[in-house]
Formats: structure tokens, C-alpha cells, sequence
């Protein structure tokens, strides 16, 4: 169902993005980069997120790294990561290939600053074998997030 609430979600709203999938699994970082042929900071990965009773998305840079007290001060909470089912029936994505894209329901989705470092972004596309290639503002524009700097970035 994932990968077709994706494909429908850039069918609606931005038929020029085609949805890309490889043979290999692309569910963390490094295997995506190498899946996609990009440096491991172009993988946008999607935090699902639970902070007091809100659940929010926050997409960063591949090589960034969640600093909680940046999150706690953005936020106003402590954040704590979703477990494996709880990211699948909020999302209706599967760990490894969740994204900002084609959401079971409306999330609040963040995109962190550490993304503008780069042209264009790789997020997963709903599954872990399937992806976009798109610019961060664009990507911003269409979840209609919020620029947030709440990562440690790293080169």
C-alpha cells in the first residue's frame, strides 16, 4: 500500500517526480546511497517521532544526527523515536522506507536545514526498495514543512 499512496501522492501533486526503485534494499542510509549512486549526505531520511502526545516527522540530511536538546527547545518535549509498528500504522510506511510522502494521515513534517547543503535529495519512496530524487525546497513545499535546524551536522 505504501509505495502506491507514494506513487499517487507525485501523481496528484507533482506528476513531473517519478517514483525510482532498485533491486537492492535501500533501508539505511548506506544502502541507499549506494542503491541510488549518491554521497550518504543527499539520503534524506524521515525521523518518526513522538514528542509528549504530538507525532511529527523531521527529514535531515543522511549523515546529520538528531541532538535532542535542539529538538526539546524547537518542540517543548523530549523526543522519543516510534517503534518499529507504532512508524508503520501512523505512517503506513514500513521502518526503512518512510517519508514525508503519501501519509496514512496528515503528519506535521519538518525539514531540517542540514538538507539545504545539497541540490538534490534522495528520500525513500514508502518501501525500502523505492526512492525520489528531488530538491529539498521542493520537497519542503509539497509537505508543506516547516525549516527546522535541530540536527548535529556532520560533512
Amino acid at each position: 500500500m505504501s509505495l502506491e499512496s507514494v506513487r499517487a501522492f507525485f501523481a496528484e501533486k507533482a506528476p513531473d517526480i517519478s517514483v525510482i526503485e532498485s533491486p537492492i534494499s535501500s533501508a539505511t542510509v548506506a544502502l541507499a546511497a549506494e542503491a541510488y549512486g549518491v554521497k550518504p549526505g543527499m539520503i534524506a531520511k524521515t525521523l518518526s517521532l513522538r514528542i509528549g502526545e504530538r507525532v511529527i516527522l523531521i527529514v535531515a540530511s543522511g549523515t546529520s544526527r538528531m541532538d535532542n536538546k535542539k529538538v526539546k527547545a524547537q518542540f517543548g518535549g523530549k523526543p522519543k523515536m516510534l517503534g518499529l509498528e507504532e512508524v508503520a500504522e501512523i505512517t503506513g510506511h514500513e521502518v526503512g522506507g518512510v517519508c514525508p510522502f503519501g501519509l496514512k494521515s496528515p503528519l506535521p513534517v519538518y525539514c531540517d536545514v542540514s538538507l539545504k547543503a545539497f541540490d538534490v535529495v534522495v528520500p525513500a519512496a514508502g518501501s525500502t526498495h523505492s526512492a525520489v530524487r528531488i530538491t529539498p525546497e521542493r520537497m519542503a513545499e509539497l509537505t508543506a514543512a516547516e525549516w527546522v535546524d535541530v540536527c548535529e551536522h556532520r560533512p
